[in-house]
């Protein structure tokens, strides 16, 4: 299939890749669309893991109210340069991050940071739940673990922020648009930290 200037132009509104990038995906798919944005999520994500051990200590504060004040997050980003502080595709991409926080409400920022406790009393209430299931009543317990794992992936997606769909776009995890973001600005870029409040809300 030919690669047209059209296809391109398409390929680089949908992701936000430089047009050099979106040439190379789209030869590398044979013109399909879908697997030119999966050629490009692995480009970026392959790109942040190799600047993912470079210090990352400027960056963002930023503060989003949502609901007519109903809702707040404080959030800080980092990235290594302040010139990049100053891009606009960084400043995008936080306050992409500060309306996820708010509209998902996640407890943690990565699976690594769930405590060992909230995970063992959460596969307690899964087995459980599929002991007294028709799903689950006479398997071996191999199994049992099996539907275990793949529920806790759920709970991970529920709970933890880089797990969640994007928002935006669900074809994406956060950590998916992380990855793609580090690709185009070239930095390694560190969801630091992050605090939501709710009116009214008892913590």
């Amino acid at each position: 299939m030919e690669i047209t200037l059209d296809l391109v132009k398409k390929l680089r509104e949908k992701t936000g890749a430089g047009i050099g990038d979106c040439k190379e995906a789209l030869s590398q798919s044979k013109g399909d669309m879908e697997k030119a944005v999966e050629f490009l999520r692995k480009k970026g994500l392959a790109s942040a893991a190799r600047k993912a051990n470079r210090i990352a200590k400027q960056g963002l504060v930023d503060s989003y109210i949502h609901m007519g004040g109903k809702i707040g997050v404080l959030l800080e980003v980092n990235c290594e340069t302040d010139f990049v502080a100053r891009n606009e595709e960084f400043k995008k991409f936080v306050r992409d991050i500060a309306l996820q926080i708010a509209a998902t409400n996640p407890s943690y920022l990565k699976k690594e940071d769930v405590p060992s406790q909230v995970i063992d009393k959460e596969k307690a209430i899964l087995k459980e739940q599929i002991s007294n299931s028709a799903q689950g009543k006479g398997k071996p317990d191999s199994v049992v673990e099996k539907i275990i794992t793949g529920r806790l992936d759920k709970f991970y997606q529920e709970v933890c922020l880089l797990e969640q769909p994007f928002v935006k776009d669900p074809s994406l995890t956060v950590k998916d648009y992380l990855g793609v973001v580090v690709g185009k600005i070239g930095e390694n870029i560190v969801i630091r930290r992050f605090t939501r409040y709710q009116l009214g809300e008892e913590k």
